[in-house]
């Protein structure tokens, strides 16, 4: 009988494990429902730098913390399925090519986009050579989600200038980090006191 019974109980835990958080707005109860999480931020924190929030608050809007996330699909006719319109997968929404040297770069050849830990250590990498090559704020969300969306070419020819919509986008992932933020100041105490880092 428990040979049948483990097989399912691994299974519902690995759902659990990949579930996005039940209340994504507010940072304080993504780390209480996934202590997990919490801990992975902090490692990020130590080893990129940054804050806590604006990675998250880039996750957020990239894949809705889907670990599975995928972009849209290219319609051949408008119809028939063809392809996807990029790379990009995961927690992360990274591309291929981009996951590759972050991979090669920062030592991670087992990580997988799919990994949360994994996904929120790729965006400090990026966060941090966003930081080298532009000169653009950890704490600046805003010109951190430029640049993670136009790649660092792109941003410093300002290739975002022609994308109001997408400007509009970054001003929404500033206002969730300095949402988050403030969320986190309360409950900071709480969560490195509880025992997870």
């Amino acid at each position: 009988m428990l040979r049948l019974l483990l097989p399912a109980l691994l299974l519902a835990l690995a759902g659990c494990a990949t579930k996005p958080p039940a209340h994504p707005e507010n940072l304080c109860e993504i780390f209480r429902e996934k202590p997990q999480w919490h801990e992975a931020a902090l490692k990020v924190q130590k080893r990129w730098g940054g804050t806590v929030q604006v990675p998250m608050a880039m996750m957020y809007q990239e894949s809705s913390f889907k670990h599975d996330a995928l972009p849209p699909r290219y319609y051949f006719l408008g119809f028939i399925p063809w392809g996807r319109v990029s790379s990009a997968y995961g927690y992360a929404q990274a591309k291929d090519e981009t996951w590759a040297d972050y991979k090669k770069e920062a030592g991670g050849w087992g990580a997988d986009r799919d990994d949360f830990a994994d996904a929120l250590d790729f965006m400090g990498w990026y966060m941090n050579k966003t930081y080298s090559v532009n000169r653009v704020s950890k704490w600046d969300a805003y010109g951190q989600y430029l640049n993670y969306h136009e790649g660092w070419g792109g941003y410093r020819n300002r290739s975002y200038d022609a994308k109001p919509w997408l400007k509009t986008t970054s001003q929404k992932v500033q206002a969730r980090a300095s949402q988050y933020g403030a969320q986190y100041k309360s409950c900071e105490q709480e969560l490195s006191s509880g025992g997870w880092f």
